[in-house]
């Protein structure tokens, strides 16, 4: 029997077998789209529902995708009346939907993957903790990666490696070392401002970009020190990738669409391999540097590189490769720069809608430091200050929401939530949440947090503009510093107030961004 199959092998057509294991791999290809795209949603659709909670239909392939871009696309259109912090409905109208129609509770879906809304602070703090390891990172996508897959992205011994290493990097007296680079940038700032206006008067300047410009010279100097002029250039190709990948989000479910060549995919590729030549060129410098003692470690980088030799300590496994590396500097740059310069505009922003909160902000810098350089201590013991950060941070987070994911069955408030679900911290919704901080939730009122953090609402884990937990953004002390620094300068030279050109439309683009710029009416002190 076994030699007449292998005569029968033998006379088979080399043709006839490549169709054959062709076939075999289309209807295994098959079974698994199936599965992938509608067995599985299917399956988890039935377990949230027989639970009693409620939400949209599932679509095949691309889920709520479709609808979210349209609704998106009309609210954008409709921008909002000048002092209203009711921002939820136009920043995430497809979720806001969602929670009027089917409660506070419900999900949505993201591709075939639901995403269920966890309005309850208690229960976001559960999920944070992640005490036992269940509540991981959603994967992200190939296309994702490219923007930033360092220690946001990880779980398990691979965060806790990388979280360990950057520590230092990021300790208290690290940064505080770094404050003259940041005063530095923001004087130049101040300064080319100042240039540009006539001796008398005001002068109108589109913030946003001014602080984007900003930020991004403040991370280029403090992550890479004298490297900053090639730093700069990452700063410009990431802010093209993130526009880019804001155009792909519609596609990312298509099965291999990552690979087929159109020009968004070509051009994102080329970014990325652009960003990954300087890193590489600017870290092999500072290592060729370091061992032959020609450098300090004052900077982000230098401070890695150093903590990754120590951990190492010459196994390389404990260790952070090159890779790893670079991948992490991408990280600097996108949340370095990202979230200060999104957090700083929008406090210029409603500063200007609330006049009387600017006055007692600059009477207070004033009286700490008049017209000198902000010293770390005096920085670090600004109420009003730091008041009206948190409370522009509660009204306009940077990040509108986080995401985790379920890799077992779960339960979390009476729930159980199989694995595959994804969990969605909806930021933006328990900051505006008037059962939580009361009637007013939506106005700007920083006397909410005069007695700070804690004593702001019952709910103690209510704000979380920087996430929460262990995994509570490495950068946090990094970017308030900054922001503080930034807007002492400002208030030390200007007043300012929104030029009749200025529309109130805040939106997302991965983070709030204004819609149509931040146009502001400087006028010198």
């Amino acid at each position: 029997m076994a030699t007449r199959v292998l005569l029968m092998l033998r006379e088979t057509s080399p043709w006839a077998l490549a169709g054959a294991a062709a076939s075999v791999a289309l209807l295994w290809l098959v079974a698994w789209t199936l599965e992938w795209a509608w067995w599985t949603p299917r399956r988890l659709d039935r377990a949230l529902r027989a639970q009693g909670l409620k939400g949209t239909r599932y679509r095949l392939f691309t889920g709520d995708l479709r609808e979210t871009a349209r609704v998106n696309r009309e609210a954008r259109k409709n921008p909002l009346p000048l002092g209203c912090h009711d921002i939820a409905p136009r920043v995430q109208p497809m979720l806001h939907s969602a929670m009027k129609e089917y409660g506070k509770l419900s999900f949505t879906w993201f591709g075939p993957t639901p995403r269920v809304m966890i309005p309850d602070p208690e229960l976001v703090k559960e999920v944070l903790s992640n005490k036992f390891g269940h509540f991981g990172k959603p994967r992200s996508s190939r296309i994702g990666k490219l923007l930033a897959n360092g220690v946001v992205n990880h779980d398990g011994e691979k965060w806790a490696k990388h979280r360990r290493i950057l520590n230092p990097a990021f300790h208290h007296e690290k940064i505080k070392r770094m404050l003259p680079v940041f005063s530095t940038c923001c004087i130049e700032t101040i300064i080319r401002w100042e240039n540009s206006m006539p001796s008398e008067g005001s002068s109108e300047i589109d913030v946003w970009p001014e602080f984007q410009n900003l930020t991004g010279d403040v991370i280029s100097r403090t992550a890479f020190g004298s490297n900053y002029q090639e730093g700069r250039r990452i700063f410009q190709l990431q802010g093209e990738l993130a526009e880019r990948l804001i155009q792909s989000i519609q596609t990312i479910f298509i099965p291999g669409y990552w690979f087929l060549p159109t020009k968004n995919n070509r051009r994102m590729k080329e970014i990325d391999l652009e960003i990954r030549k300087i890193l590489r060129e600017i870290i092999g410098k500072r290592e060729k540097a370091t061992r032959n003692g020609e450098t300090n470690n004052d900077d982000l980088l230098g401070l890695l590189l150093e903590s990754n030799t120590r951990q190492s300590n010459g196994n390389a496994s404990l260790g952070l490769t090159t890779e790893d590396v670079i991948e992490e500097c991408k990280l600097f740059y996108f949340a370095g720069m990202e979230t200060t310069s999104v957090l700083l505009t929008w406090t210029l922003i409603v500063l200007s809608m609330h006049p009387e909160w600017q006055e007692r902000a600059r009477e207070e810098v004033l009286s700490h430091f008049g017209r000198t350089r902000p010293d770390f201590d005096s920085l670090s013991r600004l109420k009003i200050v730091t008041m009206i950060l948190h409370e522009v941070l509660r009204l306009y987070p940077p990040a509108t929401f986080l995401t985790r994911r379920t890799y077992k069955e779960m339960e979390l408030g009476g729930i159980k939530y199989p694995a595959g679900v994804n969990l969605l911290l909806p930021i933006i919704f328990i900051h505006h949440d008037p059962d939580i901080w009361g009637k007013d939730a939506s106005e700007f009122n920083p006397e909410r947090f005069a007695n700070g953090i804690s004593n702001a609402t019952r709910h103690q884990a209510a704000f979380f503009p920087f996430g929460g937990g262990p995994r509570i953004c490495i950068g946090q002390s990094f970017a308030l510093l900054e922001a503080k620094m930034a807007l002492c300068t400002i208030l030390q030279r200007f007043s300012f107030e929104l030029s009749p050109s200025y529309t109130h439309a805040p939106y997302t683009v991965i983070t709030l961004h204004p819609q149509h710029g931040a146009q502001i009416r400087l006028k010198k002190l």
